[in-house]
């Protein structure tokens, strides 16, 4: 039986465990999408939604009813992702944040015969601070202001995390592009518009 966001909202309110699983069912692949990018593995990525989840049910409260439902819950998981950054960051292995040397790698060409997977796969594999950033950025929208806010670093250096991560980025989709026994296998559906990402 389908239940309409209403009733799963304020059923959740209530503590009731049929409307809480229509969220899960319902929401799990926006926001395990979530999780995913800002996640170095699968298994961290689910500890997050699971947080993320708790996290949600505890506060459904403070939802208004204004604005998107789906929207509220992305704010969130955004945050225990970042939360999570935050907490494991003596556990990553990354470049530091203030480091503000920059490199031209004189990368000018953007591919753009590869797949929305094939990239956000790409993505997952920057150093973690260049991700953080990317994502917040990239695909968020966040302005460097509140990235900085988030982070506890600089505006300077999250400007100059993006770059990095951009040029890494487009590195990354290069190397991949140019191995030929990949071509076959590179997707010609769901393509990524030049200048989406880049």
């Amino acid at each position: 039986m389908y239940l309409n966001e209403a009733y799963i909202i304020n059923g959740c309110r209530r503590g009731k465990h049929r409307a809480q699983k229509a969220l899960f069912d319902r929401y799990h692949p926006v926001l395990m999408g979530i999780c995913v990018r800002y996640a170095k593995s699968n298994a961290e990525a689910e500890d997050i939604l699971l947080v993320g989840l708790a996290r949600i049910f505890n506060k459904i409260n403070d939802y208004s009813g204004r604005g998107s439902f789906e929207g509220w819950m992305k704010r969130i998981m955004i945050n225990v992702a970042i939360d999570n950054y935050r907490k494991n960051l003596k556990h990553y292995f990354t470049e530091n944040f203030d480091d503000l040397t920059t490199d031209d790698t004189g990368v000018d060409y953007i591919p753009d015969n590869f797949s929305l997977e094939d990239i956000i796969r790409t993505i997952q594999e920057l150093p973690n601070g260049y991700r953080i950033v990317f994502n917040l950025y990239a695909i968020e929208g966040y302005t460097h202001k509140e990235i900085a806010e988030k982070l506890n670093i600089t505006e300077s250096t999250s400007k100059t995390q993006l770059m990095k991560a951009r040029k890494k980025l487009k590195q990354k989709l290069l190397l991949l592009e140019s191995i030929p026994e990949i071509q076959p296998f590179i997707e010609k559906k769901n393509i990524v518009e030049p200048g989406k990402i880049f």
